[in-house]
């Protein structure tokens, strides 16, 4: 965080012409040197109303920090969780590839789209500067435009194609038209699946095969993709065992065709034949949520606890400086958060706790952890990054393993049980203490 003077500058035409020169000098001199940031690890699952960033410095600094944090964080989250819920529908066998970029908001958002797609549990990305950036796997498949830009074999070169192990070259475009008698189609339903696309990729499959190489798929955009797939595969079946080639019943066949998280629930009742789902529009989009409620709350200042009160009580902060800890059950699933002050002894395994639930604050409830994990790390103090970060494949590793560990009741799509969020006694007494004072 720092001004040039080229900022200062513009910041002095923009400004009233009130300001004091002593605020464009403090500008200039300004720095995060006395910033310290704690978060939730990146790609742990986190629950509403638990601060996961946590950020101290003096007023006007973290002040400044509020919009870009907010913006850094917010459709990063959304994102990710909206991944993550496809690749709980698909199931941990189905290949799942991100290509939203046509539908992305801008190409910034094309690319955290793509990262953070990634992150929730998706394989690939057809965005290769992605791939390029962030080291994402990168899939894509053949455009209905170039298929239909073919309209005969005359326009077709003739090429060779050497075979991969031993063998004399083979005029491609004549064995292929020994095969179809039409052009080669990989994407299967630019016109007729049954009668163009299938028996095509069949024939010239087959022919590769004759060289030595492995067809490594195909892809169906429109129509039942379910009912196809399975008809598809029946096909690959028959054609394997008719002409001995074993791995022909085998081959990937991948769907899009604005896939939503619906379609995944139906190609689950129905059963399909799919191994990779493309999806684009309903992922990057995310028009279930289009925009996920990231808050940024002063709740310290020189020392004090402050509180901000509303009549709903959802939006009412948690006051003070404070420690998170996930407690688990006897099985290994987290069964609460809990808010404690950041002078509290922290929760001991094995030891009662009397807490407060969020949403029934009035009541004193007790819990006995079999494991406690602070969830805090401190990544940021006096300027520098102060704790190694972990790649992108580790923070995709950590996501899904953060998701394994919730309890199915928690982790369901449809009617899940609410994952209790609480506070100690301690901070319970405070929050009553100024909800009295401020009323």
């Amino acid at each position: 965080l720092s001004f040039v003077p080229a900022d200062v500058a513009y910041l002095r035409s923009v400004l009233p012409g009130t300001m004091e020169d002593a605020f464009f000098e403090y500008l200039a001199t300004l720095d995060a040197s006395e910033v310290t940031v704690s978060a939730v690890p990146e790609g742990s699952v986190v629950f509403a109303r638990v601060p996961f960033l946590q950020v101290k410095g003096p007023l006007l600094v973290v002040q400044l920090l509020e919009t870009m944090l907010l913006c850094l964080v917010s459709y990063a989250s959304l994102v990710a969780t909206n991944a993550s819920r496809f690749r709980f529908l698909a199931g941990p066998d189905v290949k799942l590839m991100e290509m939203g970029l046509r539908r992305a908001q801008g190409p910034d958002g094309a690319l955290s789209a793509s990262k953070y797609s990634y992150i929730g549990g998706f394989d690939f990305t057809s965005n290769v500067l992605a791939g390029k950036l962030y080291g994402i796997p990168v899939r894509g498949t053949i455009a209905h435009s170039f298929i239909m830009s073919f309209t005969s074999l005359e326009e077709v070169k003739p090429r060779e194609l050497s075979p991969l192990v031993g063998g004399e070259p083979v005029d491609f475009l004549v064995l292929a038209k020994s095969w179809l008698g039409r052009n080669f189609q990989g994407l299967l339903d630019t016109y007729c699946v049954r009668r163009s696309g299938l028996p095509n990729f069949c024939a010239v499959a087959l022919a590769l095969h004759q060289l030595g190489y492995r067809a490594i798929g195909v892809r169906l955009d429109s129509g039942d993709l379910a009912q196809q797939s399975k008809e598809v595969r029946q096909v690959f079946r028959a054609c394997g065992a008719h002409f001995q080639v074993p791995w022909f019943e085998t081959i990937p066949i991948t769907v899009s065709n604005d896939i939503s998280e619906q379609n995944l629930e139906e190609f689950s009742q129905k059963g399909s034949e799919i191994n990779m789902i493309g999806v684009g529009t309903n992922l990057v989009t995310c028009p279930l949520q289009p925009s996920l409620g990231c808050v940024y709350k002063l709740v310290e200042v020189n020392g004090s606890p402050c509180l901000k009160l509303t009549e709903d009580e959802e939006k009412m902060t948690i006051p003070g400086t404070k420690m998170i800890y996930r407690l688990y059950d006897a099985a290994g699933h987290p069964f609460m958060d809990l808010m404690a002050l950041e002078e509290e002894p922290s929760p001991s395994a094995g030891q009662e706790r009397v807490v407060h639930v969020l949403e029934k604050l009035s009541e004193a409830t007790k819990v006995v952890p079999t494991t406690v994990e602070p969830l805090y790390h401190t990544y940021f103090r006096d300027g520098q990054v102060c704790e190694p970060l972990p790649s992108l494949l580790e923070v995709r590793t950590h996501a899904q393993v953060s998701l394994n560990l919730l309890n199915p009741v928690h982790r369901r799509l449809h009617e899940p049980e609410p994952y209790p969020v609480a506070v100690t006694e301690k901070l319970h007494h405070l929050l009553t203490k100024l909800r009295q004072v401020n009323q």
